[in-house]
């Protein structure tokens, strides 16, 4: 029988669903969330527009819009218990942190534990809004200070900013931060989408199944590249060592950090837009160097391109994160911020036809073979 199976390891190449969410071409390094292209998304678009377009299915009109952005403000709100939760966890990981408080909240709110659609959508904004509390409030409280209430003024992005730093951010940072969770907002089957969605398979709730994405984006072969490629900028120092580090790399046959995909063959469409914006935020916060760093190892990586060695999304993002001066181990976290409306409508689609989701094993181990008892082994 093992001779007529064929093993896709990792289900590589294999359609396992349909979905009308993201449409990902790789092959020309094309990007869609509901149709439209990631480039006039993110110019054009906020983050509040674009998580009504991916649960929805449509851009949202002015009174929508509004609507959805209070809806997203007034869940900005977390239990007391969920504080005493993190203080207890302070010492952790923030991605273990972020994944203790979420599955505690399915716990302290009732309404987490319902499975229909608008339950789904319900509690899904509410995650979008406390999810960024949750890292927010870690950051501080393991740093001796007390969380960042939440302001009702600011966007989700800038209100982000301001819980993390305690400042108001500038409009540009604001900006920037926005379309970095725009630009993160979706993907496809990725990793943490699919165990979301095998989650949901089993008819479990949102909650459950966020945990899921939550735990499964901590590995670093799916979440790590941003805090990575900040490692080899540190490690690079100045641009004048890009090429003799990219060339000891290559012949020792190692990966060049934020090059490659395990989709695109040609640029990742979404890191132009954080391309421009490290030139910018570094000119803002008086410091060119480490945006010119990242060109000349982008310079010395040119002869690979025609491998399929292109620069992806998060080739860019550490770096926007380091002029912030945020901790790298918020890295990951902040792509579970922007990530939030995807996930939710990958459940939502595995809901609609739900089904459990069982892929087989081959087995290959000992044939049948007769019990020794004990005494006799």
């Amino acid at each position: 029988m093992s001779d007529d199976v064929k093993i896709n390891r990792g289900l590589l190449g294999i359609y396992f669903e349909r979905s009308a969410v993201s449409d990902i071409n790789g092959a020309k390094g094309e990007l869609s969330y509901r149709g439209y292209s990631i480039h006039d998304l993110a110019t054009q678009s906020t983050f509040e527009e674009v998580a009504y377009l991916l649960i929805h299915g449509e851009l949202p009109g002015a009174g929508e819009l509004s609507g959805f952005d209070a809806r997203l403000k007034a869940a900005r709100v977390l239990p007391g218990p969920v504080y005493d939760i993190i203080r207890a966890a302070k010492d952790g990981h923030p991605m273990d942190v972020l994944r203790t408080a979420v599955s505690a909240l399915a716990a302290l709110e009732p309404g987490s534990q319902q499975v229909g659609e608008e339950a789904f959508i319900e509690n899904g904004i509410r995650l979008t809004s406390q999810i960024p509390m949750i890292v927010a409030a870690h950051e501080a409280i393991r740093n001796g200070r007390d969380p960042v209430a939440p302001d009702p003024e600011l966007s989700h992005a800038a209100n982000w900013l301001w819980m993390l730093k305690g400042e108001r951010p500038s409009d540009a940072a604001a900006r920037l931060a926005d379309v970095d969770f725009i630009l993160h907002a979706e993907h496809g089957s990725n990793a943490s989408s699919f165990a979301a969605r095998v989650t949901v398979g089993t008819e479990a709730n949102l909650h459950g199944a966020i945990v899921t994405a939550l735990s499964t984006l901590a590995g670093p072969a799916h979440g790590g590249a941003a805090e990575d490629v900040m490692k080899m900028v540190h490690e690079i120092g100045s641009p004048e060592n890009a090429a003799d580090y990219v060339k000891a790399k290559r012949k020792a046959r190692a990966p060049v950090t934020g090059f490659g995909h395990r989709v695109y063959k040609a640029e990742d469409p979404r890191a132009r837009h954080m391309r421009e914006g490290v030139r910018k935020l570094g000119e803002e916060m008086g410091a060119p160097e480490w945006y010119e760093i990242l060109q000349a190892v982008v310079a010395a990586m040119q002869p690979y391109a025609r491998h399929g060695l292109n620069v992806n999304v998060d080739f860019y993002s550490g770096v926007i994160y380091q002029l912030h001066g945020i901790p790298m181990d918020l890295y990951v976290p902040i792509f579970a911020i922007g990530r939030v409306p995807g996930w939710v409508i990958q459940c939502i689609e595995q809901q609609r036809r739900n089904i459990l989701i069982r892929p087989l094993t081959l087995y290959d181990g000992p044939e049948p073979r007769a019990y020794v008892p004990i005494e006799n082994r």
